[in-house]
């Protein structure tokens, strides 16, 4: 997380003190229908969040923590005037129905807490174990005077937190490094550190008990830049064929090996979304088949609104081999169908220019599903909320960002989400991601699909309008 110089994001605050401090007239505390409300994309119940971290999975639960401002919609940073960032926690039993718990992780002498990572201690290596459940340990940087790396632990499934009274476990090594990213190579029976500690490389540990930590390496990574994330993953689908990913947080992304000191690039830096507000992605450990992805959608505004900042929705990575190699594929998560309701429906018809088959719907969350032949067209798209996601000269464009996109078998495959500020596009089956934020004029608009220079072919079409994730029938969860 770059909290030194933010990269000069513009984020919208506006009123966003006033609503913290009264509510929002007329709503319900906790129902979280306000106007600006993402439905079915993780928000705080109040304050700032910004990074996704200690994202981690265990006896059915997801847990997701960020970066966080309790006590007011601004971005924590380093502040010394009380708003230093915390973590704040949440749970999922399906990635989609989230349940607020208490703030995790609190600032202290070494300094506010910025992000990290969370393992499951199966071996209680620690020796933090109390009970019968082996302990969640998240690893955080502590940010003060000088940048340390530190550990929490809970014996009760993240419901209560301790701090380690050892901390930092790493001294600052240069100044402003952070965000660990700890998780066990099975292979040396080892845990393993990645550590941001200067631009342009990635810095690696290893440690037998999370607490004692050596150097391994340091890779030199063009670029390179904050937040890595590092997990192995099936060349489509063959186990017998495994590749290592390293990403940073701009989302590029190196393919390679690793023997659990060092990682050796074979291809990239590659890009992983196109959107105008997609940063700092983490994924799930312990998932076991499945490498599950969310980040934070930087930069999005939420006006006269008691929180700020929201996740993008949980994807699957998967590397599949392409024309030009082996790729990074993310595409939404199969639980978001818990949330559908009405279905339209329809296919092999042509669309003709000013013809619109969508012209009877009418909402603000959707799923919607294409396969195209994009034909002699000039160009086709969507309209939604006054938006627009064009095709057009292989190329595809949202909220004003672009990338090439190429038909495959002569068609192309469009799935697009549409929450109340955000739109996320995946082509191809997520070849091409772009995930982006936006401000409504209005809070429920028609859809229209359109072509102009010539007719298209509608293989398959299917709009899902999806139901708030925000409901009084979330499915309950274990106190």
């Amino acid at each position: 997380m770059n909290k030194a110089t933010f990269h000069g994001t513009l984020v919208l605050l506006l009123f966003c003190g006033i609503a913290f401090a009264q509510g929002d007239p007329g709503e319900v505390e906790g129902a979280f229908t306000e106007r600006y409300r993402p439905q079915f994309h993780y928000t705080a119940a109040k304050g700032w969040i910004n990074d996704p971290i200690g994202l981690v999975f265990y006896k059915g639960e997801y847990h997701i923590f960020n970066d966080h401002n309790p006590f007011s919609c601004q971005f924590p940073g380093s502040r010394t005037d009380g708003e230093q960032s915390h973590w704040s926690h949440a749970i999922s039993s399906d990635l989609v129905h989230w349940k607020h718990l208490p703030i995790a992780v609190y600032p202290d002498t070494n300094g506010a807490c910025w992000s990290g990572s969370g393992v499951v201690d199966w071996r209680n290596t620690t020796g933090f174990q109390t009970g019968k459940e082996p302990p969640l340990i998240l690893i955080y940087t502590s940010a003060g005077k000088s940048f340390g790396q530190s550990l929490v632990y809970s014996n009760d499934r993240g419901r209560t937190w301790n701090k380690y009274k050892g901390n930092p476990v790493i001294k600052q090594i240069a100044p402003g490094n952070r965000d660990p990213q700890v998780f066990r190579h099975a292979p040396t029976k080892k845990w393993v550190m990645v550590l941001y500690v200067r631009r342009g490389s990635a810095n690696f540990f290893s440690s037998d008990d999370l607490k004692n930590w050596r150097p391994t390496s340091e890779v030199r990574l063009p670029g390179f830049h904050e937040c890595p994330d590092l997990f192995e993953l099936a060349v489509d689908g063959d186990k017998k064929n495994m590749k290592w990913v390293l990403y940073d947080a701009r989302f590029h992304y190196w393919i390679g090996s690793f023997d659990g000191k060092t990682f050796k690039p074979e291809a990239g830096p590659l890009r992983g979304d196109y959107g105008n507000n997609f940063y700092a992605a983490q994924s799930w450990h312990n998932t076991k088949d499945r490498r599950i992805q969310t980040g934070w959608m930087r930069g999005g505004g939420y006006p006269g609104m008691p929180f700020n900042q929201q996740m993008s929705f949980p994807c699957e990575l998967t590397l599949r081999t392409v024309d030009k190699g082996i790729k990074l594929f993310r595409y939404p998560v199969n639980e978001i169908e818990t949330l559908y309701d009405e279905r339209f429906e329809l296919a092999d018809q042509t669309l003709k220019p000013g013809s619109n088959p969508l012209s009877h719907l009418a909402g603000d969350l959707f799923d919607i599903e294409m396969k195209i032949v994009p034909g002699a067209s000039a160009e086709f798209g969507i309209r939604l909320h006054t938006q627009a996601v064009t095709y057009a000269n292989n190329r595809i464009s949202c909220l004003g960002s672009t990338a090439k996109l190429s038909p495959v078998d002569g068609k192309l495959k469009l799935r697009i989400l549409v929450d109340r500020t955000s739109i996320e596009v995946f082509a191809n089956d997520g070849e091409v991601s772009m995930t982006s934020c936006f401000l409504p004029k209005e809070k429920s608009t028609g859809l229209e699909f359109y072509t102009k220079g010539g007719n298209v072919t509608i293989r398959s079409l299917r709009v899902s309008k999806l139901k708030s994730s925000w409901t009084p029938d979330t499915p309950p969860l274990k106190p």
